[in-house]
C-alpha cells in the first residue's frame, strides 16, 4: 500500500513546497492558499501514481491510488477556479512538462537528466499560481522567482547524482562544479547581492560533498539544511 499511496521521491517534497513559498510571500497569504496547497499536494500525489502506472505498468499497485487521489483532487480544483477564474488559464502550463515526465517514465528513464529538468520546470511553476491566489500585481517579481526556483533545483540535480549514480564520474563532477559556479556568477548579476553567500555555500558543497564518504543518508539529512537556507534567504531577501 505504501508503494502505491506514498512517493519515495525525496527530493520532491522540497520542490514541492519550497516554490509555493516563493508565490505564497511574494504576494501575500491568503486563505484560498490553503486549498491551493492541498491541490497541488494532490496532483503531486495522482502524478506519481500515475507516472509510475506507465513505468511499470502495475494497474493493481497504482490504479487505486490514481482514482482516490482524482477523485479528491477534482472538487479542490472546481473550488479553486470558482474563487479565482485565472487559475483555469495558468493551469495547461503543467501539461508540457507533464508530457516529458510521461515520456520517460513510459521509457523507464526517469533518472535521465531531461526528466528530472522538466520536473523541476513543472514544479517551479507553482511560483506563478500561488502569486496569483495571494493578488500579486509584479509579475516580474514572480518570474524572477521562478528563475531561481529553477536555478537552484537543477544545481540539485548535478549535485544529487555526483553524490550517488556518477559518484566516481569526474566528467559528471565537472559539470556540477561549474554549474554551480556559473549560478553564483548568474546570481551576481541577476539577483540580489544577499543571495550571493547561499549561492557561494552550494558551490563550496559541489565542490566538497563529493570527495567526502557522506552517506546518502547524511547526504540527504545535509540537503534539507541546504533546502532550508536557500527558502530563508530568498523569504528574507525578497520580503
Amino acid at each position: 500500500m505504501k508503494k502505491g499511496y506514498i512517493p519515495n521521491q525525496h527530493g520532491a517534497w522540497a520542490m514541492l513546497v519550497i516554490p509555493f513559498l516563493f508565490g505564497m510571500f511574494a504576494a501575500k497569504p491568503v486563505w484560498l492558499h490553503a486549498p491551493l496547497f492541498l491541490g497541488w499536494l494532490l496532483a503531486y500525489l495522482f502524478s506519481y501514481a500515475f507516472l509510475q502506472r506507465l513505468r511499470t505498468k502495475k494497474k493493481t499497485i497504482y490504479g487505486k491510488p490514481m482514482l482516490i487521489y482524482g477523485s479528491l483532487l477534482v472538487p479542490i480544483g472546481l473550488l479553486l477556479i470558482v474563487f479565482d477564474p485565472a487559475l483555469g488559464r495558468l493551469a495547461p502550463a503543467f501539461i508540457p512538462m507533464l508530457l516529458v515526465n510521461g515520456y520517460y517514465a513510459r521509457r523507464n528513464r526517469e533518472r535521465a537528466f531531461w526528466n528530472d529538468l522538466a520536473a523541476v520546470v513543472q514544479f517551479s511553476l507553482i511560483v506563478f499560481v500561488a502569486y496569483q491566489v495571494g493578488g500579486g500585481s509584479d509579475w516580474k517579481l514572480a518570474a524572477e522567482l521562478f528563475a531561481f526556483s529553477v536555478l537552484y533545483f537543477t544545481g540539485t540535480i548535478f549535485y544529487v547524482k555526483t553524490m550517488i549514480r556518477e559518484k566516481h564520474n569526474a566528467k559528471f563532477y565537472a559539470y556540477s562544479v561549474g554549474y554551480h559556479l556559473a549560478l553564483l556568477i548568474a546570481g551576481a548579476l541577476w539577483f540580489p547581492p544577499a543571495l550571493l553567500v547561499p549561492l557561494a555555500v552550494l558551490l563550496v558543497r559541489a565542490v566538497w560533498s563529493p570527495r567526502t564518504k557522506l552517506t546518502v543518508k547524511q547526504s540527504g539529512m545535509l540537503e534539507i539544511a541546504y533546502s532550508v537556507l536557500i527558502a530563508c534567504s530568498v523569504l528574507v531577501v525578497y520580503l
